[in-house]
């Protein structure tokens, strides 16, 4: 296969040979060449629209502007992504690309991407991109690799997963402004092809290397996570979120979604593990197993979609005694998830605001399409969000219609936008890049497939891992993938 010739020259060469290959260029006189000025950058912060992803955002926009300041340089352009345009896509960056080139191609060098946790070295940065000559195409990032094809990836260079390089966006990423405008040609001529938006670092990746006749990531190894050095011009925050005191367990209800076939061997594993830590917890059946117990809702029971029973939940939850409970966690039985990590991350979110929050796919965006929470790492939901759902005329279309793809449908007709965290996974630890994982404090994970759920579970998740997931590296959890 031609492509898969092309994935195989992207070989490159390990991170040690790139530091040097780094500070041998620092030392010529390169830099003088493409000597840039901070009014030539343009920074995107990935932002969302939820109150408290704005609050970071701002606090991000502000440290780059206060460190401009003191080089006393022209000020650069600061861009907040959910700020840009009211598209469902926004998000997921290559349709923004042509408003880029039209109004930034005469005066910038550089696009500079970043999420609201990224943490910038303005002096850092500036040294690091004046290496690249911004005349020419180049896309920089701190590159990642699948150790093994992942379903998440649609298992993209099974013969060679390790092969294809994608950007860690917690890590910053930069594309030259004449890469952006090739990119803004081909957009133009040829529309977005792909129905989903699954892992958006890897099919940016994907989009830009084109089948091999693009090109390629760049690694840059001062665009960090951990900081590793003085020559870091970017780091990453990587400690759980906490606004004030973590949500009580008593306001959050927990719903598992199972089935009478599964009751044996997935939900003895739910109680093995992480049931435990919940306030609320109710197992919802197409049979009524006392001795779990389950709930049945009385909705048949689908071998795909489950729109009937995730609905019906919906209802219960609003209109049943649980007037109290801010929070609704819908969870699949194979899903594994921290209650007490998902507690300090909720202490964050307002709950008088229509919340719907988890870990964001999106559907046929590059033609208007929805965002949506994909249910298997767990579906959170404000009690205000459920009741302007219920409210509205927005309904499964049929039982077994994909509940998290209708979910992110009618809330996307409502105006009530997906809350995107990348601590919920859709996958299991395995499915991910180790060098991505290691700076994470992760809230779920899903699948027993191939995997041993309870030795995940207390590996990733347990809440005895808790404080040492922020105290010290991953290095030692990460072995056990």
């Amino acid at each position: 296969m031609e492509v898969q010739r092309k994935a195989f020259a992207l070989v490159s060469e390990d991170v040690k040979k790139e530091a040097r290959q780094s500070k041998n260029l620092e030392k010529s006189d390169i830099s003088k060449k493409n000597d840039i000025d901070l009014k030539e950058i343009v920074f995107v912060i990935q932002s969302q629209s939820n109150s408290f992803h704005v609050k970071k955002a701002e606090q991000l926009k502000q440290s780059i502007l206060k460190q401009s300041a003191d080089l006393t340089q022209e000020m650069p352009t600061v861009l907040l992504l959910h700020q840009l345009a009211q598209q469902e896509g926004a998000w997921t960056i290559l349709p923004l690309l042509p408003h880029f080139s039209v109004t930034y191609s005469r005066n910038s060098s550089w696009i500079f991407f970043c999420e609201e946790d990224t943490r910038i070295q303005i002096v850092q940065l500036l040294e690091t991109l004046r290496r690249y000559d911004p005349s020419k195409e180049w896309f920089l990032g701190k590159a990642l690799h699948d150790e093994e094809s992942t379903i998440i990836h649609h298992y993209a260079f099974s013969e060679n997963p390790t092969v294809f390089k994608y950007p860690d966006l917690a890590a910053g990423w930069a594309l030259s402004i004449p890469l952006v405008n090739k990119l803004t040609k081909r957009l133009k001529s040829e529309s977005l092809k792909s129905d989903f938006t699954i892992d958006l670092k890897h099919e940016i990746a994907l989009y830009i290397w084109d089948g091999g006749d693009g090109l390629p990531l760049t690694p840059v190894p001062e665009f960090c996570t951990d900081i590793v050095g003085s020559s870091c011009a970017t780091s990453f925050q990587s400690s759980l979120p906490l606004c004030g005191n973590p949500v009580k367990k008593e306001d959050i209800f927990v719903a598992v979604k199972t089935c009478k076939k599964f009751h044996g061997d997935r939900i003895p594993i739910v109680k093995q593990t992480w049931a435990g830590q919940a306030g609320h917890l109710e197992y919802y059946s197409d049979y009524a197993d006392n001795s779990i117990p389950t709930v049945d809702l009385g909705i048949p029971n689908t071998d795909r979609g489950h729109c009937g029973k995730t609905f019906a939940i919906l209802e219960r939850f609003l209109n049943h005694s649980h007037d109290k409970i801010p929070w609704l966690v819908i969870v699949d039985d194979d899903t594994l998830i921290s209650i007490s990590r998902l507690r300090h991350l909720l202490s964050c979110y307002d709950t008088r605001e229509p919340v719907f929050l988890g870990e964001r796919y999106g559907y046929g965006l590059g033609t208007g399409g929805y965002s949506y929470v994909t249910g298997g790492g767990g579906m959170v939901f404000s009690k205000e969000a459920i009741r302007r759902l219920l409210a509205s005329k927005c309904r499964c279309y049929s039982n077994d219609a994909p509940d998290d793809m209708v979910l992110g449908m009618c809330f996307s007709g409502l105006g009530i936008p997906v809350t995107h965290s990348p601590l919920f996974h859709q996958a299991r630890p395995v499915d991910y890049p180790k060098d991505y994982l290691s700076h994470q404090v992760p809230v779920s994970f899903h699948k027993h497939w191939n995997i041993d759920p309870v030795k995940v579970y207390f590996t990733w998740l347990a809440p005895d891992e808790e404080d040492r997931a922020r105290q010290q590296s991953r290095r030692g959890l990460r072995e056990e993938l």
